[in-house]
């Protein structure tokens, strides 16, 4: 079976799922499986170091799939700003067909940058005002990110449930649902709210092909819908990370009367988060995961994951979901 929406025409994929751009994941490894299996896979600018190691990931990708891949460009508040406008060029010199946005206003530079050539904008959002802002500025498709998910939720705490149909009464162009999906009944349930596909990211750690150490495979295995953090709420940027004693260590720092970043900023630097992953020492930094990790039981390949889901999906359509009409 193939589920056939707006996404996956737009996208030219087989299936409706994307998977998440994740920092110090989205390397060629995973983004070439995910493609190869039918989804669209996505290399995350920001892993790499410069524009031109960015050129040369893209190269590495296209030699390991002929089908169609992404690029997320994320934009981050940061001292040292990356060389957005390099980025940028390098993805339309490249050929890039699909680039997924997330972060700051400075996204509608880089959009204004991109439309000209033909990119397909994807941008992701956690409230259904900035998508309606989003789409209002030129974005073809939405990630909608409901409260469940990895990385920034926002501030509003708005679970998918709920998020996903009331982006999905206002907003016009398709949708990605975000957030506490991993499995069939994930997909069927986004599709029912609105949504035209999925957006992954967990999920997609938690497979043979992501480039990271076995130690967090199994971590994302081992935790329970528990087994996440929400930290700098206080500062206003809520993040959602694996829980584990440094996540801890840092929700109590900030909970102290008058605590700030510089508190923490020793216990979260990208840098020990990277070594995590490279290391699996779970105890050196913090890693991103979401409430997904609580229906995660396997480490599939990326093919075997998506035919699974495919499959799963049409017997609750035509199955048990069906078999309730009279």
């Amino acid at each position: 079976m193939a589920l056939k929406t707006r996404v996956t025409e737009m996208l030219g994929i087989e299936h409706p799922i994307v998977q998440g751009g994740m920092q110090n994941v989205g390397y060629a490894e995973l983004a070439a499986a995910v493609s190869n299996a039918g989804g669209l896979g996505l290399i995350t600018a920001l892993t790499q170091p410069d524009a031109k190691a960015l050129r040369d990931e893209i190269e590495r990708c296209k030699s390991m799939t002929a089908k169609p891949f992404g690029v997320n460009i994320t934009v981050l508040p940061a001292l040292n700003s990356p060389d957005y406008d390099a980025i940028a060029k390098v993805v339309i010199e490249s050929g890039i067909k699909v680039v997924e946005t997330a972060g700051l206003p400075r996204c509608r530079e880089i959009w204004e940058m991109l439309k000209p050539h033909g990119i397909t904008v994807v941008h992701k959002c956690t409230a259904v005002r900035h998508a309606l802002s989003a789409e209002r500025n030129g974005c073809d498709i939405i990630s909608i990110d409901g409260f469940e998910c990895a990385g920034h939720p926002g501030e509003d705490d708005v679970p998918g449930l709920v998020l996903i149909p009331a982006a999905a009464d206002q907003v016009k162009v398709p949708l990605l649902a975000s957030g506490g999906i991993g499995d069939a009944r994930g997909l069927v349930a986004a599709l029912a709210l609105g949504a035209e596909g999925i957006n992954m990211g967990t999920r997609f750690c938690a497979t043979k092909e992501a480039p990271i150490h076995d130690s967090v495979k199994q971590a994302y295995l081992a935790n329970d819908e528990r087994g996440t953090n929400l930290i700098f709420r206080s500062l206003k940027n809520t993040a959602r990370v694996g829980k584990n004693s440094v996540s801890d260590e840092v929700v109590r720092r900030l909970a102290e009367p008058g605590a700030v970043f510089e508190d923490v900023r020793e216990l979260v630097a990208g840098a020990k988060g990277r070594e995590l992953l490279q290391s699996g020492d779970m105890d050196h930094g913090i890693f991103w995961a979401g409430m997904i990790q609580g229906l995660i039981h396997d480490i599939p390949t990326c093919e075997e994951l998506i035919s699974r889901m495919v499959r799963e999906a049409e017997e609750i359509i035509r199955g048990r979901l069906g078999g309730m009409l009279v």
